[in-house]
């Protein structure tokens, strides 16, 4: 059974993001919880502005983040 090894989607953005920043993405997506009652481009919006995160890469992790189910 073959499997898809490349990965698709906003976590695609992943490695990009740890070697811009110089910070895991665990770092953002805690950083994400904080705000977690922000519509999504309230939170790219504090990325940006707060964090100085580009744009996709913002939209990226709050997409991911976002997607992920509640604990």
């Amino acid at each position: 059974m073959a499997t898809d090894t490349n990965v698709k989607g906003p976590a695609s953005y992943f490695p990009s993001i740890e070697k811009t920043y110089g910070k895991p993405v665990t770092h953002w997506l805690k950083i994400l919880d904080s705000v977690k009652d922000k519509k999504h481009m309230e939170q790219v919006f504090f990325l940006k502005s707060e964090h100085k995160i580009g744009h996709g890469h913002a939209n990226a992790l709050v997409a991911y983040h976002r997607a992920q189910p509640e604990t």
